[in-house]
């Protein structure tokens, strides 16, 4: 699916020169770490000691039984930090070790990925420092904390008064790296960037697919109908999807974040809505105005107010393979009530949006229909967010 960094036309390395000679040194060493057989073992001895793999695959009977299909969670919720992002935070912090590096940068929005740099890098004995728009902070408090608590060190973006948030806050990490490349590792959170990070990341996450698949053989003896998961960046996606892509009878689902409204301006939606363009270092869709300047993206959940996606998904979009839709705030909030009063399980308002298309896509589902969705993170860190648009309900 990529060749020389690229999937399809997107992808590639557009940074400056500063940098091509650290991606290539990235590069270099991450081919090594992956043939490491004693690296390898000690990965995967820590993604079931420490980071509790493989996650649950979760038939839930009350939410089928309302939707009328048959409805799997892929509990990444239930990972150690609360989301898929601790396993690439794990993978990558372990190849920053590999590579010697003495301090770890990362980037977050909802905090998910920053919490998971953050352990990491206590776990590994390396600092860490997270960068982090104000307006995230502002909105993501209890992961702040967590960070923090954890040892990292908590560097605010702001671009205007109170204003920064997940796109900012990768500008400022890669700044940093350009500066200190000698000694920094970035830990990027998505699978964006530069190659080889969409590989990487990817790479980190395609564990959660391969459960998927031996886990519903398990139960259900066949493969599902569907497999549904929100696309930010697009990681945990990505990851989801990536041992079903040749599995043509298997419909893949990205949800983006419709915001407002897709025609408000206010959404997050770089597939629906995006072009073409060129932003941190690859080709992808992205949010852009006619000049090509990049536009703000906006969601009510912090990890999805990103303005493009990753080349994968943009190439997965482009060959029909992968059907991306949106999601709105509202129907998002709807959902996130959904599953917690219908489950008892709390996602996250990026999971939420998945669980919000769930419920249209199941009105035409039979049965006896098999539907996965990727339930990326719990909702711990969003309930301030609930209760700020639901207040009158609770």
């Amino acid at each position: 699916m990529k060749t020389l960094g690229k999937f399809g036309k997107y992808g590639g390395m557009f940074v400056p020169e500063t940098l091509m000679r650290a991606l290539g040194e990235l590069e270099e060493a991450y081919s090594r770490f992956k043939n490491d057989e004693t690296a390898q073992v000690e990965f995967q001895r820590l993604l079931r000691d420490y980071a509790g793999r493989p996650t649950l695959l979760y038939h839930a009977k009350n939410l089928s039984d309302k939707l009328g299909c048959k409805v799997y969670l892929k509990r990444e919720d239930m990972l150690h930090g609360g989301a898929h992002k601790t396993n690439n935070g794990l993978g990558q912090g372990l190849l920053a070790k590999y590579m010697g590096k003495k301090r770890i940068i990362a980037e977050t929005g909802a905090g998910q990925h920053g919490f998971a740099a953050a352990m990491i890098g206590a776990f590994l004995g390396i600092p860490t420092e997270v960068y982090m728009g104000v307006e995230d902070i502002e909105r993501q408090r209890m992961n702040v904390l967590r960070m923090k608590v954890c040892g990292a060190k908590i560097l605010p973006v702001q671009v205007r008064p109170g204003v920064g948030t997940l796109k900012d806050a990768v500008n400022e990490a890669l700044r940093d790296w350009v500066a200190n490349v000698h000694d920094t590792y970035y830990l990027i959170g998505s699978v964006v960037g530069p190659h080889p990070y969409p590989t990487i990341v990817r790479d980190f996450q395609k564990m959660i697919g391969r459960e998927i698949k031996q886990q519903i053989f398990n139960a259900e003896k066949r493969l599902p109908k569907a497999i549904i998961a929100c696309v930010g960046g697009g990681s945990n996606a990505i990851g989801a999807f990536y041992h079903f892509v040749k599995n043509k009878e298997v419909e893949l689902i990205g949800v983006e974040a419709a915001g407002l409204g897709l025609d408000s301006g206010k959404h997050g939606a770089s597939i629906a809505r995006g072009g073409d363009g060129i932003l941190h270092g690859s080709l992808s869709k992205v949010l852009q105005d006619k000049d090509g300047q990049i536009q703000e993206a906006y969601s009510v959940s912090a990890g999805l107010d990103y303005p493009g996606v990753g080349p994968e998904h943009s190439y997965l979009s482009e060959i029909k393979r992968v059907r991306y839709e949106s999601i709105t705030d509202e129907e998002a909030l709807e959902a996130f009530e959904l599953l917690s009063r219908t489950e008892g399980i709390i996602p996250a308002l990026e999971s939420s949006h998945a669980i919000a298309y769930l419920v249209k896509y199941a009105k035409d589902c039979a049965k006896d229909d098999i539907v996965v969705v990727n339930l990326s993170g719990r909702g711990d860190k969003d309930m301030e967010q609930f209760y700020k648009h639901y207040k009158e309900k609770i």
